[in-house]
């Protein structure tokens, strides 16, 4: 394959045409499967949604007002999940996407149109890695996949000191299913540059610095708040890096169920990177009597495989919820920088 060669110079494959996928697109195994069954009765989920369209305003334009006027308000909707049909609109105004595209017009166009990026052949490689069982995706070079090319290389050449890592892609490719290409993209850019929380850039930079400062601080929230299991973990030489990189670098939309991913990206965005450590720490707590009992080989097993009762969003999240992280996340951050020699933070975590 030579370098010069771009996502078009390849053909499309031809998709079956039936298909039996649950109502966020993915393809159903079992179609008789509990998924058909998610989601809340049409009745309750009208209300909810004509509850957020007064709050948001035609457009998102009441969106900083309410926000201003009622924060905790806002807050408690988020945590019970954004409507489905305005998660889009709605991400890019918790994240300050919206203003970053309202600044920059024609730039996404310039970087994807006339740009070249070190990472194309990369992209390609790993585009059909994103989502496979996702109708928008699956078709091999069709239009979700030329999709995720564009922005990934888009942001390849945005911020060539980030370039492109393979993990970026279920960010992007989750944020596509609810939003156009440029307003993925500049969700990208909130995210990495830190619009609104702190930069996540380092989570993609070489030697992932962000990644391994933030599994030390989830060691010691596992230390503190199940002081059993760490010490278990410890005696087994289990260490988060064996289990819980992909949790940081996807937000957890790597390998698990979407509508957990979901709502749980509905609070990432408005509330920060915190709600990761939370349900790493609920997940590792409902689990807590199983895993007590494992030895090395069937842990490593079960914390890449949580039971499916595990991953209910309505019994995790509130356990998350209920978990107070931030002063440990401040001390062990002190603690991080001590042992590294840093004399300032990578990030605010």
């Amino acid at each position: 394959m030579e370098r010069g060669r771009g996502f078009d110079d390849y053909e499309p494959e031809p998709v079956p045409l039936e298909r039996y996928v649950d109502r966020y697109g993915f393809i159903k195994q079992n179609v008789n499967s509990s998924s058909a069954k998610d989601g809340l009765p049409r009745s309750r989920e009208a209300r909810r949604v004509r509850k957020w369209r007064k709050m948001i305003g035609v457009g998102g334009s009441d969106w900083k007002h309410y926000v201003r006027r009622k924060p905790h308000v806002v807050k408690r909707r988020i945590r019970k999940g954004i409507p489905d049909c305005l998660r889009g609109l709605v991400w890019q105004l918790i994240s300050g996407s919206r203003d970053l595209l309202l600044m920059n017009p024609g730039v996404y166009e310039q970087l994807v149109i006339y740009e070249t990026s070190a990472s194309e052949l990369d992209i390609i490689r790993d585009i059909s890695r994103t989502f496979p069982t996702h109708v928008f995706f699956q078709q091999r070079h069709g239009p979700g996949q030329r999709s995720l090319y564009n922005v990934l290389k888009a942001y390849s050449v945005f911020d060539r000191a980030v370039g492109y890592v393979q993990g970026m892609g279920f960010l992007a490719g989750l944020l596509l299913l609810y939003m156009s290409e440029e307003d993925a993209f500049w969700l990208l850019v909130a995210l990495l540059k830190g619009a609104v929380h702190s930069p996540m850039e380092g989570l993609y930079q070489v030697g992932l610095p962000l990644v391994q400062q933030y599994l030390f601080q989830l060691e010691h929230l596992v230390r503190e708040h199940l002081p059993k299991l760490g010490e278990h973990f410890s005696r087994e030489m289990i260490n988060p890096s064996m289990y819980a990189s992909q949790w940081f670098i996807t937000v957890f939309s790597y390998s698990f169920p979407f509508p957990l991913a979901l709502r749980i990206w509905d609070v990432f965005l408005f509330e920060g990177i915190k709600i990761v450590f939370k349900v790493g720490v609920a997940l590792l707590k409902y689990c807590h009597d199983d895993l007590i009992q494992l030895s090395f080989e069937k842990l490593i097993y079960a914390l890449r495989n949580f039971p499916e009762d595990a991953m209910n969003p309505d019994l995790l999240l509130p356990m998350a919820y209920s978990i107070k992280v931030s002063r440990s996340l401040s001390e062990s951050k002190i603690k991080y920088e001590k042992k590294h020699g840093k004399a300032k933070a990578i990030t605010e975590a």
